[in-house]
């Protein structure tokens, strides 16, 4: 067994790295180090996660009840822990500060060793407590671990509770270090990541399997893989230029969908993947009766439709996304459409690797077509532009451009899809602060900032501040649901944990050197609040960087 103690030393180690080529050769040695029975998991943690992105399992460990906990095993009221938090900013500072004194005082320490393995299996139980008493049960197995724990532990078992590590590990610092680990090409790490999505998976076939291994990972219905992306096009020619014919689909108003069929048995994922089934029972009654397969997964589009037959405003879709309770009557007051456009497995054959137009014949095959989105391949501009001018007419965003040789590529952005819209691309941000508003809006968050991401450590970078595009209801909305977030309150400025995406409009891109982005939005406006979006699909400063780059005179 490897002890949590070797993990957080670890964790505080990488803390202070700044070297992305250092990080990754200490997180490379920690694996190499871990037992095979915990190696997935310790994967998993290093990343700041305990289950798998599309598990169903949830910790269900909010700030509330994570500082109830910190508060019992220290004999602090919850009061002082959420001063210790303001004063600290970070939940696992504050919950050391607390416990450390009260283990001092009374010159207690255990003797016990918390191995990786026993936290994992205290962050199942607590999992998969429910009904009456399970919040009492959750706070007491946290308490144990608490109990239990060095100061160090108790850092990141408090970070890992709330999953958020704070410790700079990205993707593609796991990604290259998995691969230093095990001696395996970083394309094969991250070919099976985007299929298996688990770099828990990934690390143990790596170890014990090598190349082959990762080779032989494929789709499986009931594990979501990532999505295919697209990216913004120039326009109509030079995509006709790129690809020579072209596959011409409606971009719809909607949420994405991945779906799973086994049988009668119907699973839905959100562009999260996470598991929507039962939210969304007028799909699974789409699929089951117009998808004539044994096995499947399929890609596509769930639509709300006004009584108009024109869509809905994106927020209406999330409601119906985010429903748990009353759903039948959430589901005729929304009432949501499918639109298939894609198939990556079919009856026990994954199709990722064999061209669009192959896979959308075989889509055809087996769906209604109803419940299909239209597609044109043509060469011709002026046939582009008809459709893409029909699809505005009908209340859609504009038109997706497909290459039609296209493999699927999950995880992926890049130029066989593009993605054609009458206004400059939005960006989806990560908000990590704010200010309280003035006057008539002063118990309200009036503005936020806002960041991307750098996609190999994950590091946020700030580019600028909305407060525009938002109603009085609305601030008073997102000001309730960013309460349960702030690290940090100095004066008017709130520090948020980076967890809520924010799609903003702008008029332009500029350099600046008050983000440490080194690029600030002009005009910016809030459009959605993307609750189908995580920290990970934030756009990063990659892309803005192409932004800006496309702006004319740049």
């Amino acid at each position: 067994m490897t002890s949590f103690e070797t993990f957080a030393e670890v964790c505080k180690k990488i803390k202070g790295i700044s070297s992305s080529l250092e990080m990754t050769t200490v997180v490379a040695s920690f694996l190499n180090e871990v037992d095979d029975n915990e190696l997935d998991i310790a994967t998993r943690f290093i990343m700041g996660s305990v289950f798998p992105v599309w598990s169903e399992k949830e910790l269900g460990v909010g700030t509330g009840l994570l500082y109830a906990a910190i508060a019992k095993t220290s004999s602090l009221p919850v009061r002082r822990i959420e001063e210790l938090v303001k004063e600290t900013g970070d939940v696992g500072t504050a919950a050391e500060k607390a416990i450390t004194n009260r283990k001092a005082n009374f010159n207690f320490f255990s003797e016990e060793k918390l191995s990786i393995l026993d936290v994992f299996s205290r962050f199942q139980k607590i999992a998969g407590l429910e009904g009456k008493g399970s919040q009492d049960a959750k706070i007491k197995n946290l308490q144990y671990l608490f109990g239990a724990s060095k100061p160090v532990e108790t850092v990141y078992l408090a970070r890992l509770a709330v999953e958020e590590l704070r410790i700079g590990v990205g993707e593609g610092i796991l990604r290259n270090a998995i691969a230093e680990a095990f001696n395996v090409p970083a394309e094969l790490v991250e070919r099976g990541y985007m299929i298996a999505n688990d770099f828990g998976l990934v690390a143990y076939t790596a170890k014990k399997e090598g190349a082959p291994g990762l080779l032989e990972l494929s789709v499986v219905t009931g594990r979501p893989l990532k999505l295919m992306l697209a990216q913004v096009g120039d326009g109509i020619d030079e995509a006709l230029a790129e690809m020579s014919s072209v596959a011409v689909e409606w971009k719809f108003d909607g949420a994405r969908v991945q779906i799973h069929k086994e049988g009668n048995k119907i699973t839905l994922y959100s562009r999260r993947l996470e598991n929507v089934t039962s939210s969304l029972p007028d799909i699974v009654k789409s699929v089951r009766t117009c998808v004539k397969a044994d096995t499947a997964i399929l890609d596509g589009e769930a639509v709300a439709l006004g009584k108009d037959k024109r869509p809905m405003a994106f927020q209406e879709i999330l409601r119906r996304f985010r429903r748990k309770y009353d759903v039948t009557a959430t589901a005729l007051e929304i009432p949501l459409s499918l639109n298939l456009f894609d198939l990556l497995y079919l009856n026990g054959e994954s199709l990722i690797d064999i061209p669009l137009f192959e896979r959308r014949k075989k889509l055809e095959e087996i769906c209604d077509k109803s419940i299909v989105a239209g597609q044109t391949i043509t060469e011709s501009a002026a046939q582009i532009d008809v459709i893409y001018k029909e699809a505005l007419a009908a209340g859609h965003e504009g038109v997706m451009l497909k290459n039609p040789r296209s493999l699927y590529t999950p995880g992926k952005r890049g130029k066989n899809w593009l993605k054609l819209k009458p206004i400059m691309d939005t960006l989806d941000l990560v908000v990590v602060g704010g200010e309280w508003g003035e006057g008539r809006r002063t118990s309200f968050i009036g503005s936020y900032l806002l960041a991307c991401r750098d996609p190999y450590t994950d590091r946020l970078h700030s580019i600028g501040r909305v407060a525009t595009g938002i109603t009085d209801e609305k601030l008073e909305e997102l000001t309730a649901v960013f309460k349960d977030l702030v690290l940090l309150e100095t004066g008017v400025h709130v520090e948020f944990e980076p967890k809520i995406v924010f799609e903003v409009a702008f008029e332009e891109i500029q350099k600046s050197q008050n983000y440490d982005s080194g690029y600030a939005l002009r005009f910016p406006r809030l459009v959605n609040v993307r609750s189908d979006k995580s920290l990970y699909d934030a756009d990063t400063i990659e892309k803005v960087e192409q932004l800006y780059s496309k702006q004319k005179g740049k």
